[in-house]
């Protein structure tokens, strides 16, 4: 039964908001295994490097550690302090994108000019600047609602901001990241109330401009032919992708036990990186990749629902952050894991949380933390409309309870 003064004790309390519990179970849960996954799958290409047969794991776990600091950073700082920063922040992305083709800043690494001299480390923009994408495609979405949702320009100032995006990245080259872009913004816009035919008209024109940017270059017409049948030239061109199909196949059903992988003895390329799943397949055979494959599902699936609940009680700027990052992790693993498993051309994108890296490891805790937080402000947003609904009911008790003695004195007399 309540007792007296229910109803003032709420007010005085306020809703407490609450991280989702099943997301942060299913984060926690793919960092662990990439730790693990990363000590097993390293150690022979830090050996035959003559680094340290730790190397990778050490480095892994500094920048595991130093994402986990941004993480709780994230989880701490209101959306509404992240919002009003959001157009200095993308000005800051596409700053840190130019900067990679300054000579002595950027670096160039396997032809390609991705990173970020910083003396210290290297950092990779890209990995900034899809959380930043996210932030301000949010922001847009709930200061221009109403344009997104019925007009056809309303739409084009996210689209126009993730091209030139997409064009800073081609030139880099790096054409997976420009994809994912464009996709989450896409998909952030869709999920924002835009008319799907609006959407449709808008990307026709940018499917041939794909389809010429993933075609002008050799390397890139190579993966694709090569993907389609990569064992017409298994040690060349489809090396990789038969030496992940061949690791994967021997695993099995319950793989060959943690550590005891073959493929990844020099024979598997970027065994640590972008083909730690096949490594997955190989030792801990098709339950590994299914427990991935769910815990994926379950973090990704927690975060779309949420950010449905937050556009429902209002609070719109987390419900559209819990969506474009809950999409970001999600495309990026698709591609991952149907690169490993041949379902589509190499793209080089690492599997988020897992494999080995620097500035995809650091970025992607700052993900979380920032999808974490969204989940705290929408339960808290719930619990206060829950609160409203019930303060009625709460009101009516306590007036009944305080009457009650004056009843009983009436009563009396």
């Amino acid at each position: 039964m309540l007792g007296f003064g229910s109803s003032q004790a709420i007010k005085r309390h306020g809703p407490r908001g609450s991280f989702d519990l099943p997301l942060l179970v299913a984060l926690v849960g793919l960092a662990s295994l990439g730790v693990v996954m990363v000590a097993s799958s390293s150690i022979a290409v830090a050996d035959s490097q003559h680094i340290g047969a730790f190397y990778y794991l050490k480095k892994h776990l500094f920048y595991l550690a130093l994402g986990l600091v941004l993480a709780a950073a994230a989880m701490r700082t209101e959306l509404r302090q992240v919002e009003k920063y959001a157009l200095p922040l993308l000005l800051l992305g596409g700053a840190m994108l130019v900067a990679v083709f300054v000579p002595h800043f950027g670096m160039r690494i396997n032809g390609a000019r991705r990173w970020l001299n910083l003396i210290v480390l290297s950092f990779q923009p890209v990995e900034a600047v899809k959380l930043i994408l996210v932030v301000y495609v949010a922001s847009f979405l709930v200061r221009h609602r109403e344009s997104v949702e019925t007009k056809f320009w309303g739409l084009l100032r996210p689209i126009i901001v993730a091209g030139v995006i997409v064009l800073l990245l081609l030139a880099q080259p790096d054409f997976g990241s420009a994809t994912l872009i464009i996709a989450v913004t896409i998909g952030m816009v869709w999920l924002g109330g835009a008319r799907p035919l609006y959407l449709m008209l808008m990307g026709l024109p940018l499917m041939p401009l794909l389809a010429i940017a993933a075609t002008s270059e050799s390397y890139r017409m190579k993966r694709l032919t090569s993907f389609m049948d990569p064992w017409k030239d298994p040690f060349n061109d489809g090396f990789q992708l038969t030496q992940s199909l061949m690791a994967i196949g021997r695993g099995e059903w319950t793989g060959v036990g943690l550590g005891s992988s073959v493929l990844k003895l020099s024979y598997l390329p970027e065994a640590h990186t972008d083909f730690i799943l096949a490594v997955i397949g190989e030792e801990l055979g098709l339950a590994g990749i299914v427990l991935v494959m769910g815990l994926f599902a379950l973090a990704v699936g927690r975060g779309l629902y949420l950010g449905l609940k937050g556009v429902e009680v209002g609070q719109r700027f987390a419900g559209y952050v819990a969506f474009g990052v809950s999409l970001m992790l999600g495309l990026q693993a698709m591609v991952s894991i149907g690169v490993n498993l041949g379902a589509l051309p190499t793209k080089g994108l690492t599997l988020p949380l897992i494999s080995s890296g620097g500035s995809s490891v650091l970025m992607t805790c700052a993900m979380a933390g920032v999808l974490l937080r969204a989940t705290f402000e929408i339960n808290r947003a719930l619990d206060a409309r829950q609160m409203a609904t019930r303060m009625p009911a709460l009101a009516v008790a306590d007036a009944n309870v305080a009457a009650a003695p004056r009843e009983r004195e009436a009563v009396a007399a």
